[in-house]
């Protein structure tokens, strides 16, 4: 089943005429994801790859329905594109631009909120279920994204979008597969955490276990850590800590804009111990990935 995404899932994207919105559209209709329109104002009237171009977000929502929208607009205009998107009533919003201002996050991820839309990302590269829909451009070309994901009962979850694809690669070949994979985003703030996602997976009858790939800075694996043990979850959790030299380097960055560490709760070192405390499996290395799954779920 997965969640947030299903077969009859259709989205937007808005930005659809840029030059990575371009290729990445291809690549979604070949999953054979349902693209219904795309958004580039001042070139309404055109089409990518079949995919009919509008000025507005509301001249989609107007005609048809839209379950989702992709944002891969440059980073100046891309609050108001996400701002556009819930005010025309779209539910579900993957922004894959980076590097959009905490302040300006943070009102997209307010204003989500108060309109009952959830956002994914920023700086992320959407989710999938594996053989039914693909939103957004992880695993690449169709014909690689298909190698990498395969159906499957462990839910992933990742800040980082390349590694969710490496993650799902292992877990695919170890045949456990996935039943949803989701690149959550590296920005400092983004719209949906591990502990805002989990009980998603929780509610998933296909989902037996759920793996997680952190990286240095912020709080989000101490408060899933706390949510494992408050809500007491059926899905055993393995996570992998990206970046344990940073212990030794307080206050450097480490790959995305998120993952400066600026106190002891954000260091690797903290994170894999709160987390061994509630009884998350830690992995020393990505290829041990699927042998601590198959352990937890008696595989």
């Amino acid at each position: 089943m997965g969640v947030l995404i299903h077969k009859d899932f259709e989205f937007i994207i808005q930005g659809i005429t840029g030059r990575e919105a371009v290729n990445f559209t291809r690549e979604c209709l070949e999953y054979g994801s349902k693209v219904v329109g795309g958004v580039t104002p001042g070139k309404g009237g055109r089409d990518v790859y079949g995919v009919p171009v509008y000025d507005t977000v509301r001249e989609i929502t107007a005609q048809r329905k839209v379950d989702g929208a992709i944002i891969t607009v440059p980073l100046a205009f891309a609050p108001d594109a996400a701002f556009e998107a819930i005010d025309a009533g779209i539910k579900l919003i993957v922004i894959i631009t980076e590097g959009i201002p905490r302040r300006d996050a943070s009102q997209i991820v307010e204003y989500a909120n108060i309109h009952g839309a959830r956002v994914i990302g920023p700086n992320c590269l959407g989710l999938i279920i594996p053989d039914v829909c693909r939103f957004g451009s992880l695993g690449g070309p169709a014909v690689d994204c298909r190698k990498a994901f395969k159906p499957g009962v462990v839910g992933v979850m990742s800040r980082s979008g390349g590694m969710t694809t490496e993650i799902c690669n292992a877990l695919s070949g170890a045949g456990l597969g996935e039943s949803t994979a989701i690149s959550i985003g590296g920005d400092p703030v983004i719209g949906s955490t591990y502990t805002d996602l989990m009980p998603l997976f929780e509610a998933d009858e296909d989902t037996k276990a759920v793996v997680i790939y952190s990286e240095p800075g912020g709080s989000t694996e101490a408060e899933l850590a706390q949510w494992s043990v408050d809500n007491k979850s059926r899905l055993p959790i393995v996570a992998f800590v990206a970046g344990r030299f940073m212990d030794e380097m307080p206050g450097m960055s480490f790959g995305h804009a998120g993952t400066i560490v600026e106190k002891k709760l954000d260091s690797p070192a903290d994170k894999i111990r709160r987390m061994r405390d509630a009884g998350i499996s830690v992995a020393d290395e990505i290829g041990d990935i699927p042998k601590l799954v198959k352990e937890r779920i008696g595989a």
